[in-house]
């Protein structure tokens, strides 16, 4: 995983003090830390004066912003309907089989975060896993792992 390089004061002082900067200071928070700690999202609400209530709609709300901490890697398998009938769902169970986690959480030592998506555009290459930022079509257990290996 990525070193620390600022520490949340530094976040924090990027940005004036008001409440229109809350979803950049969560996106600073979370690029940086990978997820939001529920004592960043204390700070970072302090800071531009909004209620807990308020940043927490908002980091529930947004799919790019997680409170629970987020593996090094991201996998999304897509469940759409072409990707489900050409075996996603199958492909996500050995997945989570393989890597000891369900869909939604993380490894126990933050490498992989497994999710799921409904939809990654790809339907003519189904089923489609996305590694970061690399999109693998007609995705097979054995070129996942390959690809899981590489990174």
């Amino acid at each position: 995983m990525k070193e620390k390089s600022m520490d949340i004061d530094s976040i924090l002082d990027k940005y004036p003090g008001h409440p229109q900067y809350l979803i950049s200071l969560l996106q600073d928070v979370q690029e940086e830390y990978n997820y939001i700690s529920p004592e960043h999202l204390n700070l970072v609400c302090d800071h531009v004066g909004v209620p807990l209530t308020r940043a927490w709609s908002v980091a529930t709300f947004y799919k790019s912003f997680s409170l629970e901490p987020r593996g090094e890697h991201e996998i999304k398998v897509c469940l759409g309907t072409a990707c489900h009938l050409k075996g996603g769902e199958r492909l996500m169970e050995s997945l989570e089989r393989d890597l000891h986690v369900c869909r939604g959480r993380t490894t126990e030592d933050l490498r992989f975060t497994l999710d799921t998506v409904n939809c990654l555009g790809s339907c003519a290459l189904a089923p489609v896993v996305m590694i970061d930022d690399d999109y693998l079509g007609g995705a097979k257990l054995r070129t996942v792992k390959k690809s899981l290996e590489k990174v």
